[in-house]
């Protein structure tokens, strides 16, 4: 299994703390916020990890970070020129990818919960990790049927769908990077991770489960203070980086 870390993107929600620095790295408690996706990915026993950066950051990052030498693992680095849908991250971790399964999470959400055993036994098809939160209309939102089976997943429900957002932590198999390079760009102009998880869906090979810990996507103001205090009470003795 291999690692993706997203981290593009130019933080506008978060100017102007955002204007000189990337929001990933923004302090979390004692640690750029960073090494809270990386700490998921290495604790799971992932030892090849492509970050995915902007252009104008990439030299912070591989300041910060260096090979992976030090966390035990190797990194590679690709740049997002454009931010243009979160599963654009699998065309340009193509090469990187390499016929693997792989693992992706987003560099600004923050999670509580072990994923050892999730990647460990993962087979094929997808995976997915949903919570409830009380803001669904932020994310990607997945409606079960009455047996809590997945029914479909809709971006940003106008109207409302469920209380399950799907939350920035995605597993794949080889397949990932053809279905991405056929997805069709949304109205925003993006490929949007809904649409890949739906194709999997649609397949019968996407299992959605339960985030059963603190779940944060530090993309705001209220979730980035949010976060602090977490981090503080929950996560500082967890972290293995």
């Amino acid at each position: 299994m291999r690692g993706i870390i997203l981290s593009g993107g130019s933080g506008t929600r978060l100017r102007p703390l955002t204007k000189i620095t990337s929001k990933q790295l923004l302090p979390i408690y004692h640690r750029p916020m960073i090494y809270y996706p990386l700490n998921t990915l290495v604790k799971a026993g992932i030892k090849e990890i492509l970050i995915i950066v902007s252009p104008e950051r990439a030299g912070d990052y591989l300041n910060l970070l260096g090979s992976g030498k030090d966390f035990g693992v190797k990194f590679t680095y690709e740049i997002q020129d454009k931010p243009e849908g979160l599963a654009q991250a699998f065309i340009i971790g193509s090469n990187f990818i390499d016929n693997e399964d792989v693992a992706m999470i987003l560099g600004d959400n923050i999670f509580e919960d072990d994923f050892s055993e999730e990647i460990k036994n993962f087979r094929g098809g997808a995976k997915i990790f949903a919570k409830e939160v009380p803001d669904p209309e932020r994310f990607g939102v997945v409606k079960f049927d009455e047996q809590k089976r997945a029914e479909k997943i809709v971006e940003k429900p106008k109207e409302y769908l469920s209380n399950y957002a799907v939350t920035g932590m995605y597993i794949y198999d080889k397949r990932v990077v053809e279905v991405a390079k056929n997805l069709k760009p949304s109205d925003r102009g993006e490929l949007e991770i809904t649409d890949l998880n739906n194709w999997y869906l649609n397949h019968g090979e996407l299992e959605v489960a339960m985030v059963q810990g603190e779940w944060l996507d530090a993309g705001t103001f209220d979730s980035l203070l949010r976060a602090q205090q977490i981090a503080k009470e929950k996560l500082a003795d967890k972290m293995v980086i």
